[in-house]
């Protein structure tokens, strides 16, 4: 008789390998929307209770909800990712509240796009202070709990950030830095069994890209060599990959996900 292929229904019934983030417990920034509400959602998804943290709990409502019908559990934090003291203290208090960490996704980010020669200094500093101070707040708060874990951290970065953009100086520095944090941690964390990765989104369809108009973004997805913008699940699975067993030996690694733009 044929064996039939068992289906992905089938999988989380059973609790097989869907399941792999069973009693663990994952942080997510910049979860209200976007990239990281599908991170959120699919880390719940695998089993774990997940903290989704934005400027503000009650942006991430949704998130939380959409968490709970993937079948995980989740609950929602506010922060201002680049304030040092607050984020320890919101680190601290999911520790507590979770009884520990095994997973941290660095994903807040913001852009404030403007030619050089007319960037204006509080544009710079601003997205220096989120996407890379911001990272480097979480990765400061959250070491050693993920040190007892021997846990797993992916820091969301962008292909920007190694190819350089007009008119994104500030972000492009930022994701540069996060890819330089990135594989400066994996050094000095493996020894304690802490895997440290990042993954370069390329164009992914989200709010912060919803401007750019039909006609644009059909010229754009010509010029991918997939043919197609990406979107917010294509992110969630390379960070699924990462921080599951597929990820283990892994480490100071750059995953990029850009359907061969940056080629």
């Amino acid at each position: 008789m044929e064996r039939r292929p068992r289906s992905r229904a089938g999988e989380r019934r059973t609790g097989a390998i869907e399941r792999h983030l069973e009693n663990k417990n994952a942080l997510v920034t910049g979860a209200s929307r976007g990239i990281g509400r599908a991170v959120s959602v699919r880390l719940a998804a695998r089993g774990a209770r997940v903290a989704c943290v934005a400027t503000s709990a009650e942006n991430c409502a949704e998130t939380v909800l959409a968490c709970k019908q993937a079948g995980g559990e989740a609950a929602a934090f506010g922060v201002d990712v680049a304030d040092t003291s607050a984020v320890a203290d919101l680190v601290s208090r999911v520790v507590e509240e979770f009884g520990g960490l095994d997973v941290l996704v660095n994903n807040a980010g913001i852009t404030r796009d403007q030619l050089l020669l007319r960037m204006t200094e509080e544009d710079y500093d601003r997205v220096l202070d989120v996407n890379l101070k911001g990272t480097w707040n979480f990765l400061k708060a959250a070491a050693r709990p993920l040190m007892k874990s021997h846990g797993r951290i992916v820091n969301v970065t962008s292909v920007v950030g190694i190819t350089g953009n007009a008119g994104q100086a500030n972000y492009a520095a930022s994701k540069a830095g996060v890819i330089g944090l990135t594989r400066s941690l994996a050094k000095e964390l493996s020894g304690r069994g802490v895997s440290v990765n990042a993954v370069a989104p390329g164009y992914i369809e989200t709010d912060m890209t919803a401007d750019i108009g039909e006609k644009a973004a059909s010229e754009l997805a010509a010029a991918i060599p997939l043919g197609r913008i990406g979107g917010t699940e294509d992110i969630a699975s390379a960070i699924d990959f990462l921080v599951g067993p597929g990820g283990s030996y892994v480490t100071g690694q750059t995953l990029v996900v850009d359907g061969g733009l940056s080629l």
